[in-house]
C-alpha cells in the first residue's frame, strides 16, 4: 500500500468511525442491539485508523511522498 493511499484510509476510518459511535449513541434511546453495535463498530474504525497512524509513521520517508519542498 502507498504512503498517500494510506494517508486517505487513515482518515477515512477515523472520521467514519467517530461518526458512527456519534450516531450509534443516538440510536441508543430507541434500540440497544442497534446502537450498542454501531457505537462498538465506530470505535474499532477509528481504533483501526489510529494504528494505521502508528504504522505510516514507522514507514520509510521516501522523496515521492508529495511533501512540500523545504525551506533553507
Amino acid at each position: 500500500m502507498s504512503a498517500k493511499a494510506m494517508e486517505t484510509w487513515t482518515w477515512v476510518l477515523i472520521y467514519g468511525g467517530l461518526l458512527t459511535l456519534c450516531v450509534g449513541l443516538f440510536v441508543l434511546r430507541q434500540s440497544d442491539g442497534l446502537g450498542w453495535t454501531m457505537v462498538l463498530g465506530g470505535t474499532l474504525l477509528a481504533a483501526i485508523g489510529v494504528v494505521l497512524i502508528v504504522l505510516r509513521s514507522r514507514l520509510p520517508e521516501t522523496p515521492s511522498q508529495n511533501m512540500p519542498p523545504r525551506k533553507k
